[in-house]
């Protein structure tokens, strides 16, 4: 068996636990959102189903911020909170600031993050 790694790892060129991760991870959760789209095509965006469904996605969201917020793990770990708190600070700042952009929000927020990170390693 480690013969068929050897001899994948080099056809692939050192690619196949990212070609794994695609077939076994992001292929099998992206054929149910696929699949979501074409059942909720007609409904109303204030339907219930759909209300509940934002409100289940935005409590879910809120708690793995919560949860790298409050008791980060990793490389997140060494951060201080207060510079954790003031990257969730610059994401919100950023949300308004460009007309309510999650996008913007999030990517400020992440390059905030990702920078005090590093600059508590060095």
């Amino acid at each position: 068996m480690s013969a068929f790694f050897a001899h994948l790892d080099y056809a692939t060129g050192g690619l196949w636990p990212y070609i794994v991760v695609i077939f076994v991870g992001f292929l099998p959760s992206e054929i149910w959102r696929w699949v979501a789209v074409f059942l909720v095509k007609g409904l109303s965006e204030d339907s219930e189903i759909l209300v509940w469904v934002r409100a289940v996605a935005t409590a879910l969201m809120a708690g793995v911020v919560a949860k790298l917020l409050l008791s980060p793990n990793g490389a997140l770990a060494v951060v201080p909170a207060l510079w954790r708190w003031g990257a969730l600070a610059g994401g919100f700042v950023a949300y308004f600031a460009v007309r309510r952009s999650i996008v913007a929000g999030v990517f400020i927020g992440e390059a905030l993050l990702v920078l005090v990170g590093y600059l508590a390693q060095h």
